[in-house]
């Protein structure tokens, strides 16, 4: 039987949570999304509404000269990407296909290779609103001296008013589960600014 002081316990770590994904919530609705500078690559990582077409404006506006899309499925060829109706891309020639991820984790990993190997110092990352933070928490504690420009995707799929649907709120608070367990793993409670 729980006592009263387990009681206590258990509803303020929920007090916690719930503060947390408050917060959580409002700062994956209020990025500030700035297309004005130019990075050396865009990345985008796959597996969210609209992602790769946000992306693919990015580098059809000349917002950087290369772009890595990261976790294509391993049959995904850059002429199958061009037939897409929703994407237009106009010079494929900068562009690479990580067929190796599968998370968000070998993202960053493979991400991480890639950025060596090119000597890319600045980056766009194009990825869903509410997966963003736990995206450049992985990112940044991969490579701390690479300037990560968030270009957050949003989607009408997923509505801002997570408490009247059941399978945003349930899409939301698994990725903030996930954002804080890569929070406790990495030791990394760090803002991009430090």
């Amino acid at each position: 039987m729980i006592t009263k002081k387990q009681t206590i316990f258990i509803f303020i770590l929920f007090l916690l949570w719930f503060s947390g994904f408050i917060a959580f919530n409002h700062r994956i609705n209020d990025f500030k999304i700035d297309d004005t500078q130019k990075a050396d690559a865009i990345v985008v990582l796959t597996g969210g509404r609209n992602r790769l077409k946000e992306a693919v404006k990015l580098l059809n506006n000349k917002k950087a000269d290369k772009m890595f899309v990261s976790g294509v499925f391993k049959d995904t060829s850059l002429k199958a990407l061009q037939k897409r109706k929703d994407v237009e891309i106009i010079n494929s020639e900068n562009i690479t296909l990580d067929k190796k991820s599968t998370n968000t984790v070998e993202n960053a990993i493979e991400v991480s290779h890639w950025v060596k190997d090119n000597k890319i110092k600045s980056i766009y990352l194009v990825t869903s609103n509410y997966h963003m933070p736990r995206s450049m928490a992985e990112f940044n504690y991969r490579n701390p001296k690479l300037e990560i420009i968030s270009y957050p995707v949003y989607s009408d799929k997923v509505s801002k008013e997570w408490w009247k649907s059941w399978r945003t709120f349930t899409l939301l608070a698994g990725e903030y589960n996930k954002f804080l367990y890569v929070l406790l793993s990495n030791g990394l409670i760090i803002e991009k600014e430090n």
